[in-house]
């Protein structure tokens, strides 16, 4: 055992600190340049937590931190030997993934929207809506998501709302439910021709007219340079805002196409991009030195070994559309040529009393990822004369929640079940945008160690041609295939 791995004699001092972190590395040669031991650093951002909770400072910036530690030796199982040798392959990955941000090349442009976001066109866009009550998205997939991960994770006095698709009673509903003459309508798809957006975008407009409301007014749109919105942008005068070049919908939450809601609901949008820009600045040619290539490449050697699913299982109510993002993310960009790691979408505690039960004692298939922030607004729990309660009486909702996660991470272990546990100090702009940008650069490390097509959705790409010839929206070979579908009907 290295010295790294030695359990520290300053860690019993403090309880929050676990010696369980420090997954090292060797003295080796790789491509030519000698490497040292770097697993220090993952117990260090840890150490570092828990020196705040002895000596805190005022309001310190968040750091996204990972714990990989029970990523070995569960079913399936992961081993040191086989990390060390990934981490080669991941030195690798990382140049390639640096050359393809420094050329701007097609999706890897998306990990320099930290930089190239411009925020003050952003404010300019949405000033005239500087009254809305309500902002109301209308989008699909990635041009949704984002928005909603943002605007879920954080407070604001606006609500915000969001059309991400086509079903009729759902879309009834909430016009039926908002004021109209104080919503403010972003209409967002990259190639303005996306038909559920189109056609919610016109129920929207219809219903603005009937409510007396000049949609003009209350209407911009987020597009790229040509399509249906670039048209009607410019024949009604509606401010737009560009959809990033080059960057995939799923990637784009960093841009105009997550931010513009954000901006009107009064976050600090520049906020959101530093903590982004602080997980890039943390990218490095090891996964022991950058959280975020730590989880793409213990997730991606998980899978190699089994874990074919990866429940993602956030502890706060506030992260749960965070967990519908990663979704997407993971599903849309790594399910290429029968590869892929299926995300399965949890909640802390809630899903404790339901899924866990498949993960601890179901199919030896899964990885699970535990997320929360270490700080957030807590509420106490009211003494009790009850004996039975007692041990709650006292206590707080924030206490209660942490002994579930700890509880669930445990009987994980427990159970031979892998698990990661991902951690910010608090869900502010800065943590948002350092688990957005995190979350992004893991998922394009491990489409680089899998060798697919991160940023291409072919198979998305038949469904959206087959259901615009079923709609005469042009020929389609996909569409002739619905014709053909076979039939076994039950009555």
């Amino acid at each position: 055992m290295s010295g790294l791995e030695a359990r520290l004699p300053l860690l019993p001092l403090f309880p929050p600190l676990r010696a369980s972190l420090a997954v090292t590395r060797e003295p080796s040669s790789t491509h030519g340049r000698e490497t040292t031991s770097r697993g220090f650093c993952i117990v260090a951002y840890d150490l570092l937590a828990g020196l705040r909770s002895y000596f805190p400072v005022p309001h310190p910036l968040t750091a996204m931190r990972i714990d990989i530690a029970n990523a070995f030796g569960g079913e399936p199982a992961l081993d040191r030997t086989t990390l060390e040798e990934l981490d080669e392959r991941v030195a690798e990955a990382h140049y390639r993934i640096r050359e393809g941000m420094e050329h701007d090349e097609f999706g890897y442009t998306a990990l320099n929207l930290p930089e190239t976001t411009d925020t003050a066109e952003i404010r300019d866009a949405v000033e005239p809506f500087s009254d809305s009550e309500t902002v109301l998205t209308v989008g699909i997939g990635g041009s949704a998501l984002g928005a909603a991960t943002i605007a879920d994770a954080l407070e604001s006095e606006v609500d915000a709302y969001f059309l991400d698709n086509v079903d009729p009673e759902h879309t009834a509903r909430l016009l039926d439910s908002l004021d109209l003459s104080t919503t403010t309508m972003n209409v967002v798809s990259n190639s303005g021709t996306t038909a559920e957006t189109l056609a919610n975008f016109l129920v929207v407009r219809e219903a603005m007219e009937e409510d007396g409301v000049d949609w003009t007014e209350r209407t911009f749109v987020t597009t790229g340079p040509e399509g249906n919105l670039r048209e009607l942008a410019e024949q009604h005068e509606l401010p737009a805002l560009p959809v990033p070049e080059g960057v995939p919908g799923r990637f784009a939450a960093l841009s105009t196409v997550g931010l513009a809601c954000a901006a009107i609901q009064g976050h600090d949008i520049d906020a959101i991009l530093a903590g982004a820009a602080a997980e890039r600045d943390r990218l490095a040619d090891s996964l022991f030195d950058s959280p975020a290539y730590a989880y793409g490449a213990v997730t991606y050697a998980l899978a190699a070994e089994g874990a074919l699913t990866n429940a993602f299982m956030p502890y706060a109510e506030s992260l749960e559309t965070f967990a519908e993002w990663f979704a997407q993310l993971w599903a849309e960009s790594l399910g290429k040529d029968g590869q892929g790691q299926t995300p399965a979408r949890a909640l802390g505690a809630t899903d404790q009393h339901s899924q866990l039960q498949l993960y601890r004692a179901g199919p030896r298939d899964k990885l699970v990822t535990l997320l929360r922030p270490t700080e957030r607004t807590d509420r106490g729990i009211p003494e009790t004369d009850l004996a039975g309660l007692s041990y709650l009486g006292g206590s707080s909702l924030g206490t209660l929640l942490d002994a579930e996660f700890e509880a669930t991470e445990a009987s994980l272990a427990a159970a031979n079940c892998p698990n990661v546990r991902v951690e910010v100090d608090r869900l502010d702009e800065h943590g948002v945008g350092e688990l957005l940008y995190g979350m992004e650069a893991a998922c394009v490390l491990y489409g680089e160690l899998a060798g697919v097509e991160t940023f291409t959705q072919p198979a998305v790409e038949w469904g959206k041609r087959a259901a615009r010839g079923l709609l005469g929206g042009g020929d389609f070979d996909e569409a002739d295939a619905v014709g053909e579908k076979r039939r076994l009907v039950i009555d």
